[in-house]
């Protein structure tokens, strides 16, 4: 064996150890895509079949996990009796006499009748033409020296309206030529007296002469006369102007061709039909109301100027407004003479007489407005009216006012042999509708047949669904309905709902 002496220039040799690598220096190998997916699939059928495996082992453990349920839903099946398949829900109520009374439930029999389809037409109140308003002019002209009434105010035939200076020189010029011709008639008269008692010694066609003067001066007597009492003179001023006495004022008053009414014809030549009522019960029939003065004191008028309007609104007119394609409806209606239903919107009916809803159409247009494009048609409306008096005020209320807006029902078809209920005692739900028959304090829900419906009334078949003659609520349909809701809804077993409508699991101790 060969020994090498060791020395500083001869170290000895020492063995290099190379490190092991380390596990993260060995290359990743990932899982393709398709096994991951597979991977995530087990996963899920895994968790869904554990999860059907609880549900239908529920019974077993349910009641180890939650003691309560389990106890409640066993007394529950033990006091409830089992139902049977075919077994209904509840379609029946028992109320008490006072819950009827707070639900205010009113029961009528059922009747057939006919029910009228219609169509909803706006209308207005208007004044008759030629019969409501009259106007008061000036007769001559002059100044506006006392206006004796004012607006509102209501007043009778003979009431002085106004006091009118006379400034018009015609006027001033008649009423000398009216003196004039009765001085000279007075002395032609004497004058043929005197003639005829001369014995004869004065020639005939001299006498003939002076009786041709005397009828020539009674002709312009009258006619002056005439001119003057159109000015509004009155039969004793004429006979003072004859005497000298001069009218320097004349007054305005209301007179009877104010009241009188005369058949003046609608549009188109239609006479309207002239009211029927008692005169002793129209106790503004002689009353005129000053709508309107038209003048200030002072103010010079001329003849023919407008003084006040008076009105009367004892003769109405209905004007209903309705578009071209709804003229076929209306003239079936006009041609059969069917009456349209007038809603007048009334809250205070209670305080006036009862009167007729259902006016006949006397007119309708041939024409239709290009601005609009609506016709009209027209129905007469007798007025009511209520005379107040507190001391010196006398006060017209009428019932029905120009202006006044109106819903006006046309008539298009009759539906015979059905019930017509008020809207309140029909509910639906969903696609059913429910009536409720009342036998005593039960209330049973029927199913019927809506045929029509508005915003008054609904139109239910009489299909014998529900027999004539049962009493059927006519109010409170929709608190009943829900009554009958509510007394049908189940809770799942081991639960109990609360007065104030939260639900709680396990028994109400």
């Amino acid at each position: 064996m060969n020994s090498h002496p060791i020395s500083p220039e001869n170290p000895p040799a020492m063995a290099i150890r190379t490190p092991a690598a380390s596990p993260s220096d060995a290359p990743i190998h990932r899982r393709p895509p398709w096994m991951r997916r597979l991977v995530a699939m087990i996963a899920v059928i895994a968790i869904g079949g554990a999860a059907f495996a609880l549900w239908q082992t529920r019974e077993q453990w349910q009641p180890l996990v939650f003691p309560g349920i389990g106890t409640a839903s066993a007394e529950s099946d033990a006091e409830s009796p089992p139902a049977s398949a075919g077994e209904a829900p509840s379609e029946k109520i028992l109320l008490s006499e006072a819950a009827q009374k707070n639900l205010r439930l009113i029961a009528k029999p059922l009747t057939p009748q006919t029910y009228w389809k219609t169509i909803t037409v706006p209308g207005m109140v208007i004044d008759l033409p030629g019969q409501s308003d009259r106007i008061v002019i000036s007769p001559v002209t002059g100044i506006v020296t006392a206006i004796r009434r004012r607006a509102g105010d209501v007043v009778r035939p003979g009431e002085e309206l106004f006091s009118v200076h006379l400034l018009s020189e015609a006027m001033h010029q008649t009423q000398t030529d009216l003196f004039r011709a009765t001085q000279d008639s007075g002395l032609a008269i004497v004058q043929k007296q005197r003639l005829q008692s001369s014995g004869g010694a004065i020639p005939e066609a001299r006498i003939i002469e002076v009786d041709n003067q005397i009828s020539r001066l009674a002709v312009a007597t009258k006619a002056y006369r005439q001119e003057l009492q159109s000015r509004g003179l009155t039969p004793e001023q004429i006979t003072g102007i004859t005497q000298g006495k001069f009218v320097h004022e004349i007054p305005i008053r209301v007179t009877d061709r104010h009241l009188e009414i005369e058949e003046s014809p609608l549009p188109d030549g239609v006479k309207p039909k002239l009211p029927t009522i008692a005169e002793s019960q129209k106790p503004t029939a002689n009353l005129l109301e000053i709508q309107e003065v038209a003048v200030e004191l002072g103010q010079q008028v001329v003849a023919g100027q407008t003084l006040c309007f008076l009105a009367n609104h004892q003769s109405l007119a209905i004007e209903g407004r309705a578009f071209r394609d709804e003229l076929p409806q209306i003239e079936r209606s006009f041609r059969n003479g069917w009456p349209v239903e007038v809603d007048f919107g009334e809250s205070d009916s209670q305080s006036w007489p009862p009167m007729p809803s259902q006016l006949p159409i006397r007119y309708l247009a041939n024409t239709i407005d290009p601005e609009s494009r609506t016709f009209r048609f027209l129905m007469s409306l007798e007025n009511q009216s209520q005379l107040i008096q507190r001391g010196d005020l006398t006060q017209i209320l009428w019932r029905f006012r120009p202006g006044q807006r109106v819903r006006l029902q046309v008539r298009t078809e009759a539906m015979e042999n059905v019930f017509v209920l008020p809207p309140d005692a029909v509910v639906r739900n969903g696609a059913d509708a429910f009536v409720f028959r009342q036998n005593g304090d039960i209330f049973d829900r029927k199913p019927v047949h809506v045929l029509a419906h508005d915003r008054l009334a609904v139109v239910v078949a009489n299909d014998g669904s529900v027999p004539p003659g049962i009493f059927v609520a006519q109010t409170g349909a929709a608190q009943l309905n829900r009554m009958i809701q509510s007394q049908r809804s189940t809770l799942p077993k081991g639960f109990h709902i609360h007065a104030d409508g939260s639900v709680h699991m396990g028994s109400h101790d």
